[in-house]
């Protein structure tokens, strides 16, 4: 077992205004000392006898994000913001006093980055996604608000080792999925890498410390060959006359993790983490340099990339190629212009229409064109739990260039479809899309697209979309739109399905339909409810979230409900079909009677944050708030309803773990062993080995609750030798309450 080496990146550590000062002055950045003063005293007043976890003085914090907006050359508005970015969040300042002594450009920069307030009542995932809603709401209009929350998240990531074991992991995981992919899209990679590694680190501390001892291992041993390859790169070049200076680097960690895992190889079996860079003055020059390279060196087919000609949506520009050394080592050359260096690296920060924040051009400017994008295609989304995994989709790096017909390039992420091709052309297009050709032959609508293909799609006015594609589509305009599309139609027929029952259900005590709907109690009623009109009360009932006789309940008065009513039993029976009834461990808020039944799929235990979806004639299924299935069955809001975990549940759950590990003697006894002496018992076990030296072990353990859960996982992560440990949501032997 390896001893954890320390962090990737080293922490920012500033004490006081004058590094800040120094840094801008440094960078060339015009600034007025005496603002800054002041904006820094203001701060130092506000979270006065604040302290951090570490038990440092709260303020090293804003300081120490001023200096990182600073070294990354932003100009004084940002530093400002960045000493005063957790004012409104974490001490009694108000907006108005904020604008009253700073300014509205400011105020307006600082309130961007400030979360909403988790109330009691909101579940985590609905702050957090309306957090981020707001978020790139404000980016759009100031691309600053972004740059200040990426240097917050940065310096956080740099002190995370102070947070739970819990929180490091919840806060890792959003930074790989959220904030450094929206680096990558604004072109910074050197904050991306330092987020990415970083999260790596706090996430799989145990995967991190064997990366990070092989690959220095292997850096050491190589460092004569990379120091002779990078003297021949210099000598070949200048016999070609041309000007460049050579570096090379070794490769993030994270990138080499996830490069493992997606080939499936040991680290033994990775020879290119270095990349040697070749920099040179003049596009001519760099592929001139290219031809250079191919000729003293032999390239490997299909791994030429022309960042220059068809550049990244985040301006990223350079040439990739992969060639072969002397001794059949491959490695990886990339050859740019300085000035395409310096926005690879620096990417926004590079800009100078940001360096000197006119705001005025921000809109026709493509490092910001997806901001806006992303807004228009989601308007509709209103779910804040939709619209966070759309985000997340969104923002990871389009890798597949396409053509139109026409010979129109677009982008697309891995993975996407001809279904998403024709819904970023016109969206009318995708909801009449019949059938696709692919460089001229006819291709199933769930196939991948790839580099270079052209796609021509083929309509038809009877087609329509399909709830599956929702399976198989990538891009949350894609999605979006075949959501909106469904949900128009779903709500159709259950209007038609609602209003009879719901009919039905007032003629039973002598109540007119016509005078109940324009009647003051309904209009009181679908006020409460927050129901724009019987329409909407309608779908509600034909999608079973509420039943005929509860809405009766409220609209009609004593003496109506008095009067006898009819023999209601085969309405009755209609009611029971849509809304069966029982009882569990699951309670559905407002409606107790609903039957509800844990989804298989996700396996949720008591302490997980739930949400309820209305199925057809079996009840309320409920599913974890992290289920991978619930971004498609929630397709449309007004089947979901809330649910919450009844007290006082002495049942056990069945969770199902993976696991990879070293496939060596003992290892299952350490693990059965662990297991036993934290009070849970195994259900079911297979275990495989996958190639020498790594196995595969799934496991279904009985818990209590999320607490138990997460103490057994902690536990099996501490045993040697054991180097992935998951909870896997899968449909296999589910999560259903043990008898």
């Amino acid at each position: 077992m390896h001893l954890q080496p320390p962090p990737p990146v080293p922490v920012t550590k500033i004490e006081s205004l004058d590094p800040v000062l120094e840094r801008l002055e440094a960078q060339g950045r015009p600034f007025d000392p005496d603002l800054l003063r002041r904006v820094y005293g203001f701060s130092a007043d506000m979270h006065r006898d604040q302290v951090r976890r570490s038990g440092e003085p709260y303020l090293f914090h804003p300081l120490a994000v001023s200096y990182l907006l600073a070294d990354l050359k932003f100009d004084q508005t940002c530093v400002a913001t960045g000493l005063l970015h957790d004012v409104l969040e974490d001490t009694l300042t108000t907006r108005d006093v904020l604008e009253k002594r700073f300014g509205a450009e400011i105020t307006e920069l600082v309130d961007g980055v400030t979360k909403i307030g988790r109330h009691a009542y909101v579940r985590r995932d609905q702050a957090q996604a309306e957090t981020f809603r707001k978020m790139i709401l404000a980016s759009a209009k100031d691309i600053r608000v972004i740059l200040v929350k990426l240097a917050d998240r940065l310096h956080n990531m740099q002190t995370l080792q102070h947070m739970s074991p819990e929180a490091r992991r919840r806060i890792s995981r959003e930074t790989l999925e959220i904030y450094a992919p929206i680096a990558h899209r604004l072109g910074m990679a050197k904050v991306k890498g330092d987020l990415e590694d970083l999260a790596f680190y706090f996430l799989y501390p145990h995967q991190f410390a064997e990366l990070h001892s092989k690959i220095q291992e292997k850096v050491k041993l190589g460092q004569e060959e990379v120091e002779r390859l990078r003297e021949r790169f210099r000598r070949t070049l200048e016999e070609a006359g041309i000007e460049a200076e050579i570096g090379f680097r070794v490769k993030r960690y994270y990138s080499i993790y996830q490069k493992l895992r997606r080939q499936g190889i040991d680290i033994s079996r990775l020879y290119d983490y270095l990349a040697f860079r070749i920099i040179t003055s003049t596009d001519k020059d760099v592929y001139a340099a290219l031809g250079v390279v191919h000729q003293n060196w032999r390239p490997v087919p299909g791994r030429f990339k022309d960042y220059i000609a068809m550049p990244k949506p985040n301006l990223y520009q350079s040439l990739h190629t992969t060639v072969v050394g002397e001794r059949g080592q491959p490695f990886e050359v990339q050859i740019r212009t300085r000035e395409m260096d310096l926005v690879a690296e620096e990417g926004i920060a590079a800009h100078w229409r940001y360096k000197e924040g006119k705001g005025e051009n921000l809109a026709s400017d493509l490092n910001i064109l997806w901001l806006r994008q992303l807004l228009e295609w989601q308007k509709e989304i209103q779910d804040p739990r939709t619209f966070l995994t759309t985000l997340k989709i969104d923002l990871y790096p389009d890798e597949v260039y396409v053509f139109t017909p026409k010979g129109e390039v677009l982008c697309f992420p891995r993975g996407a479809t001809p279904i998403d091709f024709a819904y970023k052309v016109h969206t009318e297009l995708g909801h009449h899309c019949a059938g696709a050709r692919v460089n001229g032959k006819l291709v199933p609508l769930r196939s991948t697209l790839t580099n270079g293909d052209m796609i021509e799609i083929l309509t038809s006015p009877n087609s329509a979309p399909s709830r599956d594609w929702l399976n198989f589509v990538v891009t949350s305009r894609a999605k979006s739109k075949i959501r909106h599309w469904l949900n128009a139609v779903q709500k159709e027929r259950a209007v038609e399905i609602g209003r009879p029952l719901l009919e039905k259900e007032l003629r039973k005590y002598k109540a007119s339909p016509k005078k109940v709907y324009d009647g003051k109690a309904m209009a009181e009623y679908l006020e409460q409810e927050g129901m724009s009109g019987v329409e909407d009360l309608f779908s509600r009932i034909g999608f079973g979230k509420t039943s005929p006789k509860h809405v009766v309940a409220r609209v009609l008065s004593e003496a109506q409900l008095a009067e006898p009513a009819e023999e209601p039993s085969r309405l009755r029976k209609v009611v029971r079909k849509i809304l069966p009834f029982g009882s569990g461990p699951i309670l559905v808020k407002g409606q107790g009677d609903l039957l509800a039944f844990l989804a298989k799929c996700c396996n949720p235990v008591p302490g997980e944050d739930i949400v309820g979806y209305v199925t057809r004639g079996r009840g309320v299924s409920v599913h974890s708030t992290d289920c991978p299935n619930v971004r498609n069955l929630l397709y449309n809001q007004d089947r979901e309803i809330e649910v919450q975990w009844a007290k006082d549940d002495e049942s056990r759950y069945r969770v199902t773990v993976g696991i990879e590990a070293t496939d060596e003697p003992g290892m299952l006894a350490k693990l059965t062993e662990v297991i036993a002496k934290l009070d849970s018992n195994i259900s079911h076990l297979e275990a495989e080995t996958v190639e020498p030296g790594l196995g595969l072990i799934e496991v279904v353990v009985q818990v209590r609750d999320r607490k138990h859960l997460e103490k057994i996982l902690k536990a099996l992560r501490s045993i040697p030798g054991m180097s992935r440990v998951e909870r896997r949501m899968s449909s296999g032997n589910g999560a259903r309450a043990l008898p």
